[in-house]
C-alpha cells in the first residue's frame, strides 16, 4: 500500500507511511529467509513499538474528537494485539514453532492494519482535520517517538501529558518489548538484510555498535551530536590497526564570504609533490541532507580525490537547515565556485580545468551550480561527478520501497531531512535547483560530461539512475556506474571498503580525462 494523495515530508500521514514502508521491507527479508532473523525481528519490534505509542499519543485522541470513534477503537485493538505478539517474539527464538507462528500472525496483522490506515483512515483524517494541520502533527508525532517507553531519549522531558496517561494502559506491553531488546541496542541501527558485502556490513555494524538513536526522530541539534558515517569507518580502521587519515600534501581551512553577507569555512586540500605550474581544481560538496554533517565528515573523500587526481580540492562548509533553509546551501556552494574563479592565481589553479562533484545532496548541488552558471553565461566546470545524488524530493522509483529500511539512509530519515531543509519554503522542493528530474532537455544539455554513481542499498538509487538516463538522452556524455552490495555514504570508506576505492578511482579517471591529464 501507499498513500494515494500528495503530502509534504513532515506531514504526520507522510511520516506514518514511511514507517510502514520500513517495516514491510523488513517483513520481506524475513519472508525470503535472508539476513539476520533475530536482529530483523528486534528492529521490527522497536519500530512498531515507538510507532504505535506515537500514534496513540498524537493521532488517536484526535480521531475521537472528530467523530472517528470506530476507527480509533479498531486501531487501538489492533495495536494491542500487535504489542502482545511482539512480547512473544522477544522471549522466543527464530526457528522455534511459537516464534515462527507468531511472526506469521504479526506480518498478517500489521499488513491488514496498514492497508486500512493508508486506504481509508488517514485520507479521512486528513480531509476532516485539514492539510494545513498535518505538519504540526508530524512534529508532535516525532516528539512522541522520542519519549516512547521503548527508548526514551536522554533529553526527553520527564512525565507526560494527558495523551501519555491515556496511552498508559496500552504501554505495558511496550515496556516488555523494551526489556526484550535490552542489551541489543548496538544492533538496532545496523542493516540486517543480508544484502551487503562483508566489508560494507562491517561498516554499518560498526556504526550500530555506537548505539545511536534514530536520526529521524531527533531534533537537528540532537542528531548532530551523534556519530556519523565517518566515525564508523574510523572504528573499523582502528579495529584493524589501520592508520589514518590518508596523508595529503596540505590541508588548510580558510574563511570566505557566504551568500548572505557572512562568512563560511572552506577547506583546501593540496596534493604532495605537485610540481611547477598551475593545478586543476575540484569543488567537492559534502552531503548530509542539508541538515546533518559537515566537511569533517567527508574529509576522507576529499583526501582520496586529491591523491588520485593530483588536483587541488576545495570543500565548502555551507550553511545548513533548519537554521538556514533552502536556498542557503545552494547559494553558498555557488558563491564558493565564484570565489575559486576569482582567486585562481592565489590558489595556484587553472581556471580552464575546474571540476565539480559531491555526495548525496552534494550530488544535487553540483549540477544545480552548473545550471546556474550556464544560464548566467559564466564559465562552467569541465566535468562533474554525482555520487548517489538526490535529484528529486519526490519518493521516486523502486528504491523507495526495496531500500526503505536501508542504513544509514532510510526512507524516514530522507523525509526528516526534507522536512527541515524546506521548512517554511515547501515550494523550494520543486525549484529547478532541487528537482533535477524536472529539467527540460535544454537544461540537461547545459551539463558537462557527467559520472553518476549509485549503489544497491540506497533510497536514492532509482532517482540517481533516472538522472543519468535523462542526461544521456539529452546528449550529455554520461557514465552511469552502479555498485551492488554497498550503501549510501560508501564513497568515503576507501580505507576499509574495496568498492569505495574503485568508485574513487572511477571518479578520478573521469576528472582527469576532462583535465587532459593522465
Amino acid at each position: 500500500m501507499a498513500l494515494s494523495y500528495e503530502t509534504l515530508p513532515g506531514d504526520i500521514d507522510h511520516l506514518i507511511a514511511d514507517d510502514h514502508a520500513v517495516v514491510d521491507r523488513m517483513f520481506e527479508h524475513l519472508e525470503a529467509g535472508r539476513g539476520n532473523r533475530r536482529v530483523l525481528v528486534d528492529q521490527v519490534s522497536f519500530e512498531l513499538a515507538i510507532h504505535a505509542f506515537a500514534e496513540e499519543v498524537v493521532l488517536y485522541p484526535i480521531w475521537d474528537e472528530i467523530g472517528m470513534m470506530k476507527e480509533n477503537e479498531d486501531a487501538v485493538s489492533e495495536h494491542q494485539a500487535i504489542k502482545d505478539m511482539l512480547v512473544v517474539l522477544g522471549r522466543t527464538q527464530p526457528g522455534e514453532p511459537e516464534f515462527e507462528q507468531t511472526l506469521t500472525r504479526l506480518i498478517g496483522e500489521v499488513r491488514h492494519h496498514v492497508d486500512d490506515e493508508e486506504a481509508e483512515e488517514l485520507p479521512e483524517f486528513r480531509s476532516r482535520v485539514g492539510a494545513e494541520r498535518m505538519g504540526q502533527l508530524g512534529k508532535e508525532f516525532l516528539a512522541a517517538k522520542r519519549r516512547a517507553p521503548t527508548e526514551p531519549h536522554p533529553h526527553a522531558p520527564d512525565g507526560g501529558g494527558l495523551g501519555e496517561k491515556l496511552a498508559g494502559a496500552l504501554a505495558a506491553p511496550v515496556d516488555q518489548v523494551k526489556a526484550a531488546v535490552t542489551g541489543k541496542k548496538t544492533e538496532l541501527a545496523t542493516d540486517a538484510s543480508g544484502l551487503l558485502d562483508p566489508q560494507a556490513q562491517a561498516i554499518v555494524d560498526a556504526f550500530s555498535s555506537f548505539g545511536p538513536q534514530p536520526f529521524e526522530i531527533l531534533t537537528p541539534e540532537q542528531a548532530r551530536t551523534q556519530p556519523g558515517p565517518d566515525d564508523a569507518v574510523k572504528k573499523v580502521m582502528a579495529d584493524g590497526d589501520l592508520e589514518g587519515p590518508e596523508p595529503v600534501g596540505s590541508v588548510e581551512d580558510v574563511q570566505i564570504p557566504d551568500a548572505a553577507g557572512g562568512r563560511q569555512r572552506v577547506r583546501i586540500y593540496r596534493p604532495a609533490d605537485a610540481g611547477p605550474g598551475t593545478l586543476p581544481v575540484i569543488l567537492w560538496i559534502h552531503g548530509g541532507g542539508w541538515v546533518l554533517f559537515d566537511i569533517d565528515t567527508y574529509d576522507a573523500s576529499c583526501r582520496g580525490l586529491v591523491n588520485k587526481t593530483g588536483a587541488v580540492v576545495v570543500s565548502p562548509d555551507y550553511r545548513r537547515a533548519p537554521e538556514a533553509v533552502f536556498p542557503a546551501s545552494h547559494d553558498d556552494v555557488l558563491a564558493t565556485y565564484r570565489w575559486i574563479l576569482a582567486n585562481v592565481d592565489a590558489l595556484g589553479v587553472d581556471a580552464s580545468r575546474i571540476g565539480i562533484g559531491g555526495e548525496s545532496v552534494g550530488g544535487n548541488m553540483a549540477p544545480a551550480t552548473c545550471l546556474q552558471l550556464a544560464q548566467a553565461g559564466e564559465p562552467t566546470p569541465v566535468a562533474q561527478v554525482c555520487v548517489y545524488p538526490l535529484t528529486t524530493t519526490e519518493q521516486f522509483g523502486e528504491s523507495m520501497e526495496d531500500a526503505a529500511d536501508a542504513r544509514p539512509l532510510n526512507r524516514p530519515l530522507l523525509s526528516w531531512m526534507a522536512m527541515h531543509a524546506f521548512e517554511g519554503v515547501p515550494d523550494g522542493a520543486k525549484d529547478p535547483r532541487v528537482d533535477l528530474l524536472g529539467w527540460s532537455t535544454d537544461q540537461l544539455a547545459l551539463m558537462p560530461p557527467t559520472l553518476v554513481i549509485t549503489d544497491e542499498r540506497d533510497v536514492l538509487r532509482s532517482q540517481g539512475q533516472q538522472f543519468a538516463a535523462d542526461l544521456e538522452a539529452a546528449g550529455v556524455p554520461t557514465t552511469a556506474s552502479y555498485y551492488p552490495g554497498v550503501m549510501h555514504e560508501f564513497f568515503g570508506a576507501s580505507a576499509v571498503l574495496d568498492k569505495a576505492e574503485q568508485a574513487q578511482q572511477e571518479a578520478a579517471r573521469h576528472f582527469l580525462a576532462a583535465f587532459g591529464t593522465r
